[in-house]
């Protein structure tokens, strides 16, 4: 997919997005709207598409633009790989003056000769950021050619910033899967239990507490698209039988377009909280159509819920009616209240600035009438809501952290940067533990007293009068 004005405009409009549902009618146009002046958007459309791709481990990831786009790549997030490292190093043209001025193709092209001759990757990923796309390189022609010529899959993924938002890139890099990856190979063999799931990055390793699951069940994942993946994986992704969409709005293009052209159905589903896990495995088994599969679904649900109800048991009694304050996004929004309620608390206020309006419904069903819906999020609001709820705990992205301690709460990392997995029955036990850690450590006891200053001030004013 070159990139042209035309297929962005498709990708904003794209069908299988609920914010484009009744588009035209009432608010649902978040898809169209454009950033206000001042506004922060949460990362550009190449961040998006690099969030995407990147966790396919065994691929190169090369950033045709001036390194600052590359920025420092090395962990900066916590998609986990189980085997090749390749995709931790990072690439980047690093283009010059000079090369804006008379082009930066000859430069890429040596690159890519360069990464394919001392890596030896599987395959390697070219992102257009903003300054290659306004000098005009042509990026699949270049890609094209360095395919022929090394003998390694080139993949053009034009992405660049000023595109959209990061959610416009990760459309972007579904696109590129599905023009130049998915399909290209036949898998070794195939069975009526094969699925792949599909916006599921394996951060701080995740996946790995869910896949045994399916591997008990014998359900197999034929690709991951694209946490801890494997480029030959991906490529035979059109052979599954089901796509589980898990961060759903993320690659929904992926899953619509898989649809119509190979037939695959796709479902939307959360690893998070015992209800979300329940039903995803049930709905996994009802998709797929066998009924064994499907008691032995209901098996396994009532030997891990009797399991984690045991393991669960130490903490439930120490958070139980604790207040969360959820600052987050997507699925996330609404997963993660369940999970909490699992766990005897009470969420107070969630963000609903990137939830589609069923997404907004479940999040209305699962607060009560009592629960705030944020539609906007800074320091503010967040401090003021914290205060009018009394929370006492506040989960979000790492940038919020600060926001807590000027709250004097706990706070626990939700999102991409976090080092610890929450799904799956494993990941809720390792929920439970990191917030009861967070709640009751002893820090908070000395937070919350007064400066010795303020107290010396009052002893000192007491005297005086």
């Amino acid at each position: 997919m070159a990139f042209k004005q035309s297929k962005v405009a498709a990708l904003l409009n794209e069908p299988g997005c609920e914010h484009n549902h009744q588009k035209g009618v009432g608010k649902n146009k978040a898809c169209k709207q454009q950033a206000q002046p001042g506004a922060a958007q949460g990362g550009c459309a190449f961040d998006g598409a690099s969030i995407a791709l990147v966790p396919i481990t065994d691929a190169a990831h090369l950033v045709h633009g001036p390194i600052a786009c590359a920025g420092n790549s090395w962990g900066s997030r916590g998609s986990l790989s189980s085997g090749p490292m390749t995709y931790k190093m990072g690439f980047t043209t690093d283009l010059s003056e000079n090369d804006i001025i008379f082009g930066g193709e000859k430069k890429l092209y040596k690159a890519i000769k360069e990464v394919c001759d001392r890596y030896q990757p599987a395959a390697v990923f070219v992102y257009l950021t903003c300054v290659t796309a306004l000098i005009g390189d042509d990026l699949d022609a270049v890609c094209q050619a360095a395919t022929q010529k090394f003998g390694t899959p080139i993949i053009p993924v034009n992405s660049p910033g000023f595109a959209g938002t990061k959610n416009m890139g990760n459309r972007m890099a579904g696109e590129a899967l599905l023009d130049h990856v998915v399909g290209t190979v036949e898998p070794e063999y195939t069975t009526p239990y094969d699925i792949n799931l599909i916006g599921e990055y394996n951060i701080a390793g995740e996946l790995w507490g869910v896949l045994p699951l399916f591997e008990k069940l014998g359900i197999r994942v034929l690709a991951k698209i694209t946490g801890d993946a494997r480029y030959q994986d991906v490529c035979s992704a059109h052979r599954a039988k089901l796509n589980v969409m898990i961060c759903s709005k993320a690659l929904i293009n992926m899953g619509r377009k898989m649809e119509e052209k190979y037939g695959i159905p796709y479902i939307e589903e959360s690893f998070y909280g015992i209800a979300d896990m329940n039903r995803c495995l049930r709905n996994i088994a009802a998709k797929l159509g066998d009924r064994e599969l499907q008691e032995r679904v209901e098996n396994l649900i009532s030997e891990e819920t009797a399991k984690l109800n045991q393991a669960l048991i130490p903490y439930r009694s120490r958070l139980q009616g604790k207040r969360m304050v959820l600052y987050t996004g997507g699925v996330k929004s609404w997963s993660v209240i369940s999970a909490a309620q699992d766990l005897g608390m009470e969420v107070v206020a969630t963000s609903t600035k990137k939830s589609t309006e069923e997404d907004k419904a479940r999040i209305k069903e699962l607060l009560g009438k009592d629960g705030i819906m944020l539609q906007k999020g800074n320091a503010q609001e967040l401090l003021r809501v914290i205060a009018k709820t009394k929370a006492d705990l506040l989960v979000a992205g790492g940038r919020n952290q600060y926001t807590a301690l000027k709250a004097r709460i706990p706070f626990l990392d939700i999102n991409q940067e976090r080092h610890h997995p929450y799904a799956g029955y494993v990941g809720l036990v390792e929920m439970a533990r990191e917030i009861d850690e967070a709640l009751h450590s002893p820090i908070w006891a000395q937070v919350r007293k007064p400066a010795p200053w303020t107290v010396n001030s009052y002893h000192v004013a007491a005297s005086i009068g």
